[in-house]
Parts: C-alpha cells; structure tokens; sequence
C-alpha cells in the first residue's frame, strides 16, 4: 500500500504542488555549490511522498526503544538487550516474518503480521550514545526521512547530553516530537516519577521552545502484562502505557497522519532551502564587499592615472621652461652678435655657431635630460607603488572573516575558487614587487623616450645618447637662425638692412624652437601616456581573473537567491495551509 490512495482531491493537490517544488528546489541546487546528502534528503523528502508513514523511534542505548516498540506491536519481534543490540536502521513492515530484507548497506527491512503496521512503519534506530560513533550518525542521518519522532529517555539517566544534542538535531528539521521516559519501574516513589517528569519537561521546553508532550511507562512491564494475560495492545491497562498509545492512535488517525505526513517533507525542504539561502547570502555579502574593493582598486588606478598625468605637465613645463630660456639666450646672442661693431665676427662662420652652441645651447640638452631622467625615475616608482597598493587591498580580501571557517573546511567550489584566484593575483603582485627591477625598468624606458625623440630629428638612435641627441636636436634647431645671420651679411646690400635681418633670424629662431618645443613635449607625452596606459593595463590584467570571478559568481548567487526565495515562499503557503488545517480540526474535537 502507498499513500497516495489516502489523499482526498484538496490533499492530493497539495501533495502534487510539493513534489514540483522539491524537484524545483533540487534542480535549483544541482548547478551549485551544495552538499551530496542535502540532494539525497530532497529526493529521499520526494519519494517519502509516496510511502507509508514513518514512526521513528531514537534514544540513547539501553533506552528500551526495542523494548517500547515491542510493547506497542504487543510481541517481543525485536531482540532486547543491556549491550546494543541495534547497529543498524530497522524498518518493520507488515507482512509474514522471514529474514530481513536489505534496503542499503544501514537499513534492513522486517515484516511482523501487526496491523498497525499496515498504514505505518516503525523505524528502530541505533543509540545516540553508541560506543561506534557511526551506529549515532545512521540514527542522525535518517530523522530527516521522519513523519514523527518518538524520543526514548531513561528514567535513571532522563537528559543527558547526548540525548541534548540529539534532540537539537531533531529541532532542526522541524519533526513532531512525542516523548518517553521509560523504566517507570525502577523509581522508588510517585514524588521520584514527578520530579523525573518534571525535569523532562522542563529541559524539553528549553532546548524545543514548546511544552512537550511527556509519558512515563515501564515498556517491558507493559510488554509483559500483555503477553502474560493474552490483551490486545489496545486493550493494555499499565499505567502510562495505556495513555501513550492512546494517544499514538489519536495522533495517528488519517487526517492527522496524513497532515503529518505532508508537512514533514515541507519541513525537510524549508531546513534545506533556508540553509542555502542564508549561505547565498552570506556569499552574496562576501562579493558585494570584493566588488567595493574591486571598485576601490579602479578609483586608486583612476587616481593613480590622473595624478600621473597631473604631475607629468608639471615635469614637462619643466622642459618646456628650459627650452623657453634657451631661446631667450639666442635671441640675447642675435642682438649681440648681429651688429655692424662685431661685422668681423659674423663673418666667421664656425666661430659664430661654437659661440652660440656655448652661449645659447650651453648646458640644456643636459639639464633637459636630467629633467625626462626625473619623470622616468618617478614614473617607475609610481608604478610599484600602485602594484603595492593594490596588493595590500586584495589581500585584506584572502583574510574575509565570515569564510575563514568554510576556506579552512573547503576543497572546491565558491571558497576554494575565490581564495585560489586571490592567492594567485597575490603572488603575482609579489613577484612583480619582489623582482622590480627599477634600474632595469628605469633603462628600458629610457631607451623608448631616446627612440621617441631620435624620430624628431630623424637622427640615427644608437649612434649616440640621449644628451647628445637633445643636443643634436637644439642645434640643429638654431642652424637657421645662424645661417641666415652669416648670410645675411655676406649678402648685405647696405647697412640699414642689418636690423631688418636680425629681426628675421629672431623670428625664425622663435619658430624653430616654437616646433621644436611642440614636437618634443608631444613625443614625450605620447611616450610617458602609452608608458602610463600599460603599467595601469597590467593592474587591470592581473585583477581580470578575480573580477570575473566576481562579477559571475554574484550573478548566479542573485538567482539562485531569488529561486530560493520564491520556492520558500510557496512551500511557506502548503505549510500555513496544512497548518490551518490542523487548527479547525482541533476546534472541532
């Protein structure tokens, strides 16, 4: 027999409506980060959907769970004993008995011809205090699959801290929970019996935060009198018994036990939705914090950038200052020199363009290069800041608090990916820091400018350096001015011209150090930017990975999220129904 047969119109729609949202939720998790047994519970929540009610009995050790579940079928099935004498998760069907059916490598399946067990099954478990820790985590690992628990509690050991535990385990996932203290017998007075009872209840009531419901029973008392006096479990009279399995019977009516059974798998689903939900969210926290620093590392690269850029004009005008008093000097050399007074000295060619070389290019391609040798040094230094910078601000990152824990526990997906990606992009920072070569570094650019501004002057770069190379440059600029000076008096047709042609080779100095100023400080930028633009691109390129990783974790988080969200939603609704349910039937008794 199944139990969908049971299910009125109302109930069986219900019970379709669960089942397409745990296979929504299962679907929903496959793709991600979860944990194998978690998928099983959905699946195990699924199929219980279509079995029997499952009574599962758990305790301690030496309880009398066998014991009480031998009392309620009214025969000693089940082997009793002061040692454990269940090692394994024991299902009792009906049907005619044999030798037990295997059902997984911790489930054996027994068949006694009891008909209470034709619309139930009784589950008997391992104790919670087994000396073998796996005989406890069989028991752990079934009460998910439970439609009601009854925990079995000793009268000379009523709560210990195993049966706490336990218990708070039980809480979890949200079952139905009916207690016993059994071994009412060994007490020695009633006053013994109710501060027993009452310990139990108030323990209970604090760790559950509900009254519970509490029977006190001697189950191999009861089991006696029953076998002794040949009564129907029904019909057995022992104190405490009696009332616990009127009640069962109660609570295991149709309606009920179909109500029940409903709503554990709801409880399963809830436990495991919100489980994932509140890690998704802590997730989800964790990346909104990498994407501010991530935002951070772009606004200190942004900075970085504009200040770089700021400072350069601040060097370049530098340049353009000596290249400006440079001029300053030609003309100063132009009025001296082009006069009738020094006519001899105009004459003489050589002499006039070592004078002016002395004069008026003086120490300039020097000074000029010590100024692009001050941007290069700077520039250099610049960049291995940023690489500090960024690193020390992504490593913060590796340190995140709230996945300390889970980085330590993890071995692969969303922890292990992020922390790997951060690991690699801080030993990429650290080599580049660590192997900086600012010497190396320093020279390769000043090779790229030496190449730049060779290509002003159209002159051969490794011919010379890159002070002789200015220096080519800044004669060479002057050479007309010069020329038409020596020309202008060879070709003189009078005096009163000599002004006039003064004034022409000071133009024409103006202009030519004019183009040669334009041409120099836009090869150097263009050279400093594209130098600026790469060291910012390799920031960027390093970080690529992780921001990826971000950007495409937060995305499948923000929908995994929401699919959570609205799976509990819907799941809350059953549950408020079959709730509601359980409220007007109780009006009504």
């Amino acid at each position: 027999m199944t139990f969908p047969p049971l299910l009125d119109d109302q109930q069986t729609q219900i019970w379709e409506e669960e089942r397409q949202q745990i296979q929504h939720l299962i679907k929903l998790l496959e793709g991600w980060d979860v944990e194998t047994i978690d998928l099983e519970r959905l699946r195990q929540a699924q199929n219980q959907l279509s079995e029997l009610f499952l009574l599962v009995v758990v305790g301690e050790f030496n309880s009398g769970k066998s014991a009480l579940i031998n009392a309620l079928l009214g025969h000693p099935y089940l082997k009793e004993g002061v040692t454990p004498t269940t090692d394994r998760i024991h299902i009792l069907h009906y049907g005619e008995p044999g030798p037990p059916e295997f059902a997984g490598d911790d489930t054996r399946v027994f068949r006694f011809p009891v008909d209470f067990l034709r619309e139930i099954h009784i589950v008997d478990t391992p104790g919670t205090n087994a000396v073998l820790r796996r005989h406890e985590a069989i028991a752990r690992d079934f009460v998910p699959r439970s439609d009601m628990v009854i925990f079995v509690t000793s009268a000379d050991r009523s709560f210990t801290e195993s049966e706490r535990n336990f218990l708070e385990h039980i809480r979890q996932w949200g079952k139905k929970i009916i207690f016993v203290i059994n071994k009412a017998d060994i007490l020695a007075s009633t006053e013994d019996a109710d501060e027993i009872l009452s310990f139990v209840k108030d323990q209970a009531h604090r760790l559950l935060d509900f009254d519970p419901t509490v029977f006190m029973l001697s189950a191999r008392q009861a089991l006696r009198q029953v076998v002794e006096n040949n009564l129907e479990p029904v019909d057995g009279q022992t104190d405490g018994f009696h009332a616990f399995r009127g009640y069962l019977m109660d609570s295991l009516g149709q309606e009920n036990r179909i109500r029940l059974k409903l709503l554990n798998p709801l409880g399963v689903a809830l436990k495991i939705s919100r489980q994932y939900q509140a890690l998704a969210e802590q997730r989800l926290h964790v990346l909104t914090e990498d994407t501010q620093a991530l935002r951070k590392v772009d606004r200190q690269i942004e900075l970085y950038e504009q200040d770089t850029q700021s400072e350069f004009e601040r060097h370049l005008a530098r340049i353009e200052t000596e290249l400006l008093e440079m001029r300053l000097r030609g003309e100063e050399f132009l009025d001296d020199r082009m006069r009738l007074l020094k006519i001899r000295t105009m004459l003489r060619g050589d002499h006039m363009r070592q004078s002016f070389e002395r004069e008026v290019v003086a120490d300039a391609p020097e000074r000029i290069e010590s100024h692009i040798q001050e941007i290069i040094d700077w520039l250099v230094e610049r960049d291995l800041r940023q690489w500090r910078l960024t690193a020390n601000e992504l490593n913060r990152r590796r340190e995140t608090e709230t996945l300390q824990d889970a980085a330590r526990e993890a071995s692969d997906g969303f922890v292990y990916n992020r922390r790997q990606l951060l690991d690699n992009l801080g030993v990429r920072a650290e080599q580049v820091i660590g192997g900086y070569d600012r010497k190396g570094e320093a020279a390769r650019l000043a090779m790229t400018i030496q190449e730049s501004v060779a290509m002003v002057g159209l002159v051969e770069v490794s011919a010379i350096g890159l002070g002789l190379l200015l220096k080519a440059l800044l004669v060479g600029a002057s050479a007309d001015a010069t020329g038409l000076l020596a020309a202008g008096v060879l070709g003189i047709l009078g005096l009163a011209i000599l002004p006039y042609r003064r004034g022409v080779a000071k133009r024409e100095l103006r202009k030519k150090m004019a183009d040669l100023r334009d041409r120099l400080t836009h090869v150097l930028r263009e050279s400093f930017m594209r130098e600026l633009e790469q060291s910012a691109s390799r920031i960027r390129e390093a970080i690529a990975p992780y921001r990826r990783f971000v950007l495409s974790e937060e995305t499948s988080l923000k929908h995994i999220a929401q699919g959570l969200d609205a799976v509990e939603g819907r799941l809350l609704d059953l549950e408020s129904t079959l709730k509601a349910g359980e409220e007007v039937q109780a009006v009504e008794s």
